[in-house]
């Protein structure tokens, strides 16, 4: 995890490093043997599947790390192979049978392909020989496996005609194979790592140092020194170092690295402020409150990280098949070989088509297909505040039929705002407003909050009021603007000896029928206004329903709200079904109502009295609520509290499983043609798969399987 904690938790993050589990099992990469992890998963390096590795080899492999590790060792050896492959090439059988040409003959030459094949086979080679063996030890055979067992007996086979002089040897197919499969590598690697470095960037947000005041004095220190309760000053333009609670200046954020959201966040004394951030032109002092794993950005990356080594229906169903196929290749290999030589082909042809099976049948395609979509799809949610915890979570949400949203919070900001205002014919809105703030400005109440906020709103001067008193279980009074001001419920009514006019009480009574909260303002014995309070409905909610319907999906509401309150947001959002006055405990049973109508049902709630409702779902997901990301009844966690992100999940969920269909498609489709090719069905016609053309074809499938991922980054939810 990128933290500010320790060195190595941030060294942890940039390079692989080994986890156990309780029970000690560690997974690592057939190629990559230093990327160990505590669960199974997708080797950050080229995309393999991890495998379990046994605890008694883990010091072995600390320094058995092979230089094709890396990408750019790839490469290098790819060079060398060409090199080492075009005279092996040219002093070959195949050079005077293709181009009726052969070269200068000297000392020695005839044996330059056994020498430069050798050579090959042992360093190029190599790192597919001791991928196949771990394979092998993990008792997951597969890719490697099948490439190691055809270089082998390509390399062995050759061996034998060179000493004992009988036929021809496979020393240019040898080679030809090695140098395409190192080239395959080497460019599905770039693009597995580009394919995989959004995510990457997440760790890269924290700057490396932060200014930290102590002793009245700045002193600048790594984040490994950093420590809660410290406090840091964050210069316009740099980056926040650790989350915080701003205590001095203000400012505009920019959030979008951990939220998606574009627009600089405004900051100010008592806001808090996540680690990564960028400020805007302000300067900020802020109270270091959190580091380390507890920091939102390190959730972040947990809840990833999980994502990660879960996996999706699609997934598994392509880990079988990957299974399946090298199985098959074995098995048809085997079969090719020992029916060619009962046809009396040779043992030449018969090794060369068993070679060319076992590399077209190769399972890398297959086995990346599924989980590298899978990755980019969790670093694309994550980077748009989507944070994916299973994939299940995500392939669902392609098939829910209805949205069900918890109101208040969620569809509503889930505090007071003003509604309405009506005045008498003496005054006007502002007035009204004016006298209500001035008198409201004493108390702390919900609902004197909101009024006062609304004046402040509109630019309203607040009033000075003298002899400030509490009515208790009716109102307040005092003296402002000349008069005697009250305000209250409709109690304060009989206090100030007021009586409501014919022509508002109709309207009071439909806006209290909606369940807003009506606040009566007398100045001097006369009704000045009535101020209409409700939770107010996010003008989000509006767009996320109608993204919704336009997506084909339901939306329904439930509240433990009255069901006139429950019936007029119903109303002014366009929702399908809604359900009032539910308890908390009974929110998972309206779950199974909808789910009893063959519906497939998402829940969105706060993760805390609508756990067992997010269970109870065919998909949770939970309001992330400021830094709480993991909460453990949800499959996916909402960063911001914007219902427009459910209509963004379904548009990812059904992008991705797209982009796997076409990977699987990709992966598998070439195998039906290539597979009795390369065994030779058409020989008789003379059209025959060479093993480096197999190499090719398999190599080529892998690379398009990899771009073809990399294109769902550019979805736009």
């Amino acid at each position: 995890m990128h933290c500010c904690e320790h060195d190595n938790d941030q060294d942890s993050v940039k390079k692989p490093v080994e986890s156990t589990d309780k029970a000690g099992q560690v997974y690592t990469c057939p190629m990559h043997p230093e990327v160990r992890r505590d669960h199974p998963g997708m080797c950050p390096e080229c995309g393999m599947n991890l495998v379990p590795a046994k605890a008694g080899h883990a010091k072995h492999d600390d320094h058995d790390k092979h230089a094709g590790h890396k990408t750019e060792s790839f490469l290098r050896k790819f060079v060398i192979s060409l090199v080492l492959t075009i005279p092996v090439v040219l002093y070959s059988e195949i050079t005077p049978e293709v181009f009726g040409w052969e070269p200068s003959a000297f000392f020695g030459s005839q044996y330059l392909p056994f020498i430069f094949g050798t050579i090959v086979f042992f360093y190029c080679g190599w790192i597919f020989l001791a991928s196949a063996y771990r394979e092998l030890r993990a008792r997951v055979p597969g890719m490697m496996t099948l490439i190691a067992l055809a270089i082998s007996a390509a390399y062995f086979y050759s061996i034998f005609a060179t000493l004992s002089q009988v036929g021809h040897t496979l020393f240019w197919e040898l080679t030809t194979l090695i140098t395409i499969m190192l080239l395959g590598h080497w460019i599905e690697m770039r693009a597995v790592k580009g394919a995989k470095g959004a995510l990457k960037e997440l760790t890269k947000l924290l700057p490396d140092t932060a200014e930290v005041l102590r002793g009245g004095e700045t002193e600048t220190i790594s984040l490994s020194e950093l420590k809660e309760g410290d406090i840091v000053l964050v210069k316009p333009g740099a980056k926040i170092p650790a989350d915080g609670m701003i205590i001095g200046g203000q400012s505009d954020v920019n959030e979008a690295m951990v939220t998606g959201e574009s627009k600089p966040v405004a900051k100010q004394q008592g806001s808090e402020v996540i680690a990564g951030t960028i400020n805007g032109d302000g300067s900020l002092k802020i109270k270091v409150t959190k580091i380390g794993e507890h920091t939102f950005l390190a959730g972040i990356m947990r809840l990833v990280s999980e994502a990660e080594a879960s996996k999706s229906k699609l997934q598994m169903l392509s880990d079988r098949a990957a299974f399946y196929l090298t199985i098959i290749a074995i098995v048809t290999g085997g079969a090719t070989f020992v029916a060619w030589l009962l046809a009396d082909a040779g043992i030449v042809f018969a090794t060369e088509r068993l070679v060319a099976v076992l590399v077209i049948a190769c399972p890398h395609a297959l086995g990346l297909a599924i989980p590298l979509v899978a990755s980019i799809s969790t670093t694309l949610a994550a980077r748009n505040g989507l944070l994916i915890k299973r994939r299940m979570a995500l392939e669902m949400a392609r098939n829910i039929d209805m949205a069900l949203f918890d109101k208040t919070g969620t569809l509503t900001k889930g505090e007071y705002g003003v509604a309405d205002i009506f005045h008498s014919k003496a005054q006007d809105d502002d007035a009204v407003l004016r006298l209500a703030a001035a008198i409201e400005s004493h108390s702390e109440h919900p609902v004197a909050q909101a009024i006062v906020g609304e004046a402040k709103k509109r630019s309203i001067a607040v009033l000075e009021v003298k002899n400030f008193e509490r009515i208790p279980g009716k109102g307040i009074k005092g003296s402002a603007d000349g008069g005697e001001i009250f305000a209250g419920g409709e109690a304060i009514l009989e206090v100030a000896e007021v009586v409501v006019p014919e022509e508002l009480k109709s309207r009071v009574a439909e806006l209290s029928k909606q369940g807003k909260t009506i606040v009566y303002i007398i100045r001097n014995k006369e009704l000045a206004g009535v101020i209409a309070l409700a939770d107010i409905i996010r003008e989000e909610s509006r767009e996320a329903v109608a993204a919704l319907k336009k997506e084909g999906v339901k939306v329904a509401m439930i509240t433990g709200d009255s069901e006139d309150v429950a019936q007029w947001v119903a109303r002014e959002l366009g929702i399908d079904e809604y359900f009032a006055r539910v308890l908390p405990g009974e929110k998972a049973d309206k779950v199974k109502l909808l789910q009893n109508k063959g519906l497939k049902v998402a829940m969105v709630g706060d993760g805390v009295n609508d756990a067992p409702a997010l269970t109870q779902a065919d998909l949770g997901i939970a309001i992330g609520a400021g830094t709480n990301v993991a909460i453990e009844s949800a499959g996916i966690i909402l960063v911001r509290n914007d219902p427009r992100d459910i209509p963004r999940i379904i548009k990812l969920s059904r992008a991705t499983y797209k982009k796997m269909i076409q990977n699987l498609f990709w992966a598998t489709g070439y195998n039906v043609v290539a597979l009795p090719l390369a065994a030779g069905v058409l020989a008789s016609q003379g059209i025959l798969l060479q093993p480096a053309v197999a190499a090719l074809f398999m190599s080529l499938s892998t690379v398009i399987v990899a771009v073809n991922a990399v294109f769902l980054r550019r979805a736009v939810l």
